[in-house]
């Protein structure tokens, strides 16, 4: 196994990349902008990156070399062709194969909340759990899960792919609420959990509601710390409906621990609010017989998909 390992996470508008040492510490970091539809200037500009890092390494530790693992917004399908990116330059390309021939190694590879999974199971907020669920609360929302510290990946490569179910208990809005919106998603469905507790459709709902223009998460917060009360109903409904997305998670996955990361997940107030809600909807919770599992957020933050991605390049394919 190397000594050092790189990860790469690749977003829609930047591409991160971190080596990280022995001990798990950050010795390089690379950020560039991601060349926009453009198949080739993505893999051009991941092999800049990683001959960067290389002659980083020489000069930290002469003769080392490196493992490589990459997030990616989707995830490898037959023929290890991507499919379900929202960067849809990349649909249909054999990324992994491509990369391994342009860099003349293996690269691991896997969808960028994966990453956040193994990055928070390995030495984050879910470190020694045996399962983990690590949700993205951001521009999109999507979920990783790791078990025993292995990524768990599924025949389609959909494990984890919580975004894109409908929003459970739909009818079931907090008291004098209006009922959940069904936006049409990028997928081509309506009603998905993304449409509703990522940032745009937060902002989407509250503007639809309230009028004016599209808040951010982040000024919705403001706002609703100075007393604004169509502000606060808005961070109540979400979380309440993000109560409602995890209770169906506990009452199929049952994980030991939930990490939350993403901007969103920074919400103030949510952390302490979905525990308190959350044993309404999950199956045989009681004051007697609580919810056991542990919310909690990503340790590493806006790091933590790039180190997970390091990760998961150490380790070796066929472990158990």
């Amino acid at each position: 196994m190397q000594r050092f390992a790189l990860g790469i996470d690749l977003g829609g508008t930047k591409i991160e990349a971190q080596l990280l040492g022995p001990d798990g510490s950050a010795v390089w970091r690379d950020r560039r902008p991601t060349p926009q539809g453009s198949y080739d200037g993505t893999l051009a500009a991941i092999a800049a990156q990683v001959a960067d890092a290389r002659a980083a390494l020489a000069g930290i530790a002469p003769g080392e070399r490196f493992s490589i693992g990459a997030g990616t917004p989707g995830t490898p399908g037959a023929g290890g062709r991507m499919k379900n990116c929202n960067s849809t330059c990349l649909n249909g390309r054999p990324l992994q194969a491509d990369l391994q021939a342009l860099l003349g190694q293996p690269v691991a590879l896997a969808n960028d909340a994966n990453c956040l999974a193994l990055s928070e199971a390995t030495d984050g907020a879910g470190a020694g759990a045996p399962v983990v669920f690590a949700a993205i609360l951001g521009t999109g929302v999507g979920a990783g899960i790791t078990v025993h510290g292995r990524v768990l990946g599924g025949p389609n490569g959909l494990a984890g792919e919580w975004g894109h179910n409908p929003l459970p208990w739909a009818d079931d809005e907090p008291a004098g609420g209006p009922p959940a919106p069904r936006w049409p998603c990028y997928c081509g469905r309506s009603g998905c959990i993304e449409t509703l507790l990522s940032g745009p459709g937060l902002a989407h709902e509250h503007a639809a509601l309230h009028g004016g223009p599209a808040r951010s998460a982040a000024e919705l917060a403001e706002a609703a710390r100075q007393g604004d009360a169509a502000a606060q109903a808005t961070l109540q409904r979400h979380a309440h409906r993000l109560a409602r997305a995890l209770a169906a998670v506990v009452n199929l996955l049952d994980p030991d621990v939930v990490v939350l990361g993403g901007g969103v997940s920074r919400l103030p107030g949510l952390l302490d609010a979905v525990p308190r809600l959350w044993g309404r909807w999950v199956f045989g919770a009681s004051a007697a017989e609580p919810v056991r599992t542990r919310l909690r957020l990503s340790l590493h933050g806006d790091a933590s998909g790039v180190r997970g991605a390091a990760w998961l390049g150490r380790q070796p394919p066929d472990a158990p």
